[in-house]
């Protein structure tokens, strides 16, 4: 899968990845999103994002963990 809108350089944010070369990482979109802010909230804090930005970041951050074993705490 590509991701046109996800950018990670080294020389930026640690390479952490972020939207569009903005110094906005992946994880803080996605944990707005968690936390139940809609698009347009999201959108209104972050102003040089658009609403495509919000569902790559939502994508890149299921297929980041598609693949890898995470550990889970088992119910008591």
């Amino acid at each position: 899968m590509k991701f046109k809108r996800i950018t990670v350089k080294v020389t930026q944010m640690g390479g952490v990845p972020c939207i569009r070369g903005l110094r906005i990482p992946v994880a803080t979109v996605v944990g707005m999103v968690a936390d139940g802010l809609v698009d347009e909230e999201i959108l209104r804090a972050y102003p040089d994002l658009e609403g495509e930005d919000i569902r790559e970041a939502l994508r890149f951050a299921a297929e980041s963990v598609r693949e890898r074993e995470l550990p889970l705490l088992t119910p008591a």
